[in-house]
């Protein structure tokens, strides 16, 4: 049974998008099957892997409405072992489509339960937002990762998606926990972004994962080109980072086929 981590943060621009995709792409070439699942309206990651949004007839809109089969909208992708459950432009109108309709947050969790015994892990990439969309999300989600930005106002908002994250788990989804808090875009050069990883590891303490994402010019031009990180250049700073981060994910679920880092960069870049 595949284990459903949702990429959550209400506060936009903090590598939610990023941190799907490369994580899903991470896992992917690690050999564990992955599935990512666009459930933001903009579509980031499904463009990020290659797809044109505009060009998706059936995705995460249609399969929350009911519409369609989830089987039927899973798309594969250039990256091994990834597979992507779409979104395309429509996915806005959902909130509006979901409000009157029963059992209006567990749309998602009924269509993700009919494919979970088909991957290891399902990563899904949430929207800016704590509408209707993100809540099926982390009902649907064994655990939920939480980016947070190096700067300043790192900590805005986080204590409320951490109390929104109590409600899920007390009225919709018993089962959800926090895999961790993702520190993302540090910088070693700016004395702020370390004040920032200093505070946040005080603060949240276990909560916060072993691994940060550094700022790369390779993981920002990479979703221009359709690809992961991994696939656009495997030897760089980004695909360092969220291999170990991929990697972290599995010794926390006590999963194995744990490889040498350096033979494995050594024999995906040839």
């Amino acid at each position: 049974m595949g284990k459903i981590i949702a990429i959550a943060n209400q506060k936009g621009g903090v590598g939610k998008t990023t941190t799907a995709i490369n994580l899903g792409a991470c896992l992917g070439v690690l050999e564990y099957k992955t599935l990512l699942v666009d459930s933001d309206p903009q579509a980031n990651a499904t463009s990020g892997v290659g797809l044109d949004p505009h060009t998706v007839e059936n995705g995460t809109y249609e399969v929350i409405l009911g519409t369609s089969n989830i089987e039927d909208c899973i798309l594969s992708t250039t990256s091994p072992n990834l597979d992507i459950l779409p979104a395309n432009l429509d996915l806005i109108g959902a909130e509006i489509e979901l409000v009157d309709q029963k059992q209006r947050e567990r749309k998602l969790y009924h269509e993700l339960e009919k494919i979970r015994d088909n991957y290891d892990f399902i990563v899904i990439d949430c929207s800016p937002s704590l509408g209707l969309v993100t809540l099926n999300a982390l009902t649907a989600a064994d655990s939920v990762m939480i980016p947070v930005q190096c700067e300043y106002f790192a900590l805005e908002g986080l204590g409320k998606l951490l109390n929104t994250i109590k409600i899920v788990q007390t009225q919709l989804n018993p089962r959800l926990e926090v895999e961790g808090i993702l520190l993302t875009m540090y910088d070693t050069r700016l004395r702020l972004a370390n004040q920032v990883v200093e505070e946040v590891r005080i603060h949240f303490e276990d909560l916060v994962l072993n691994t940060v994402i550094h700022r790369n010019t390779r993981l920002g031009e990479a979703p221009s080109y359709g690809e992961s990180i991994i696939i656009h250049d495997a030897s760089c700073k980004g695909s360092v980072n969220y291999l170990n981060l991929a990697r972290e994910i599995l010794q926390r679920n006590e999963m194995t086929k744990l490889r040498d880092d350096e033979k494995f960069l050594k024999d995906l870049v040839g």
